[in-house]
Order: structure tokens, then C-alpha cells, then sequence
């Protein structure tokens, strides 16, 4: 069975959903930047060797990155996953991983990659936004993406209730996203994702469509 290392910073919500799923996979161990996460404490319930490398122990980012890497090679992972984990990593960590790093980003990237995806995605006025599961790559937030999930943003919609519908898209499709890359039907060649399936799924329009128009009566059947 394939390994898997996560790594965290805070309350853990997407760590619980992949280890309530039934992956082909096993979370070898989660490892933190903070002692006080509480993503930590979910890991050693289910019995999951945990470990903190504070980065505030460390004057260089380089230094603190080759301590980190020496905590997950320890694991011999063949997947590491960010689940929510708070720190920019530098390019050589990034390329020591190359193809077996994974990042859930709660936006449709490329649209507004960094923080406060959700404040941005209100002021921006759009009307879908959602999340991305993606290879971490050097580019910040800009690795080839695996799977996204799109949700309506409502109207009266604020950062908590649109992070909220946002949320359970990310506990669905990262426990489905890494299924994929422990079964090899995801995988990275050339800065390309080769896909596990090409079927078509419906369109998501928000606001919906005129219930009269042609494609609103072809999507209901009619």
C-alpha cells in the first residue's frame, strides 16, 4: 500500500477527511510547524506518528526546509500532502518532491491564489468559486491542477458561509484526489496531469439559467 506524509499548521479539517475516507493509501505520519496545531491532536487519536518542526527555531528558511525533509524522508513517503500548512516552501524542497507533492487551495486557481481567497472572491464580484486540488510546484499556487470543485457564491454570501460550502468541497474531492494518485490513475509527465477518466460533467452556471432557454432544458432532460 502506498505512504503518505501530511503536513499542517492548524485545525486539521481536510487531515480528518482523508483519514475518515477508505483510501488505497496510509498516512504514515503528520508532521506540523506548530506544536499547538490542532491537526495534531487528530492524528495521535487515530494512532498516527506525529512530529514538529517549529520554523521559528530556525534563523534560515533553507535550514528549517532540510530538517523538514529529513522528518518526511524518515517516512519514506511516496505521497506528501499540504493540509493546510501555513509556510511558503522554497524551490529545492519543492523539486526534491517533484510530482508527489499535492496542495489544496480553496480557490478556482489560477484565480486568487494566496490567502483570503474568499474576501477576494466577494470583492471581486464573481459568481462561482470553489477549490483546487494541484501538484506543488515552485510557482506559488500554480502547480498542475488535479480536480476543482465549484460552488455558487449566493447572495448575502460572507467569508464564513462562503468558506463554509467551500469546505465541503475540499473534504470531498482531496481524499478523491489522492485515491487517484495511489492507484496511478493521476500522475505528472512534463508539467502535465494525465486525467483518470475524460467524462463530461454537467456544466455548473450560477446564477442558473432561464428555465426556458435551450441548454437549461438539455441539462434538465427535457
Amino acid at each position: 500500500m502506498k505512504t503518505l506524509v501530511a503536513l499542517v499548521s492548524g485545525r486539521g479539517s481536510n487531515l480528518q477527511a482523508i483519514l475518515d475516507a477508505s483510501l488505497p493509501l496510509r498516512v504514515s505520519a503528520v508532521l506540523s510547524n506548530d506544536s499547538q496545531a490542532q491537526a495534531l491532536a487528530r492524528a495521535r487519536a487515530a494512532g498516527i506518528p506525529t512530529a514538529v518542526i517549529d520554523h521559528r527555531n530556525f534563523s534560515e528558511r533553507m535550514a528549517f526546509e532540510h530538517r523538514l525533509a529529513e522528518a518526511i524522508d524518515c517516512f519514506a513517503p511516496d505521497f506528501i500532502a499540504l493540509a493546510g500548512f501555513m509556510r511558503v516552501l522554497g524551490d529545492a524542497f519543492v523539486q526534491r518532491y517533484a510530482g508527489r507533492m499535492v496542495n489544496i487551495h480553496p480557490s478556482l486557481l489560477p484565480a486568487f491564489p494566496g490567502l483570503h481567497t474568499h474576501r477576494r472572491a466577494l470583492e471581486a464580484g464573481v459568481r462561482i468559486h470553489g477549490c483546487t486540488v494541484h501538484f506543488v510546484t515552485p510557482a506559488l499556487d500554480m502547480g498542475p491542477i488535479i480536480v476543482q470543485s465549484a460552488v455558487p457564491v449566493l447572495p448575502g454570501d460572507d467569508e464564513a458561509s462562503l468558506g463554509a460550502r467551500v469546505l465541503v468541497e475540499e473534504h470531498r474531492i482531496y481524499p478523491q484526489a489522492l485515491a487517484w494518485l495511489a492507484t496511478g490513475r493521476v500522475a505528472l509527465h512534463a508539467d502535465r496531469v494525465t486525467y483518470p477518466h475524460d467524462r463530461a460533467e454537467p456544466a455548473l452556471i450560477a446564477p442558473a439559467l432561464d428555465a426556458a432557454t435551450p441548454m437549461a432544458r438539455a441539462q434538465s432532460g427535457r
